[in-house]
């Protein structure tokens, strides 16, 4: 999960924050696959490719994608079934 110490968000948030900058200007779905894709090969890169750290990048996405979902997607879609009615 994202929820990490604040001394390590701060550490982290400079960084970030200036990649972030260039997402908000234009980034296509392909740019935004490619950025998440350089991260996960510099980890791999950075601590070696066996199948564990391998399967944490692999965990780390799933539950990225998982928590999205959870926080972004599931408000959105409760939103829509309000105003076009439930199909279910």
């Amino acid at each position: 999960m994202p929820y990490i110490k604040k001394e390590n968000r701060e550490r982290l948030d400079v960084p970030l924050n200036q990649l972030c900058i260039e997402i908000k200007k234009q980034c296509t779905p392909g740019e935004l696959n490619y950025i998440i894709t350089m991260l996960c090969r510099q980890y791999l890169e950075s601590r070696g490719k066996n199948y564990t750290h391998i399967n944490d990048i692999i965990g780390v996405l799933e539950c990225c994608k998982k928590e999205f979902y959870r926080r972004i997607v599931g408000p959105y879609e409760d939103i829509k079934i309000i105003e076009n009615g439930d199909c279910y």
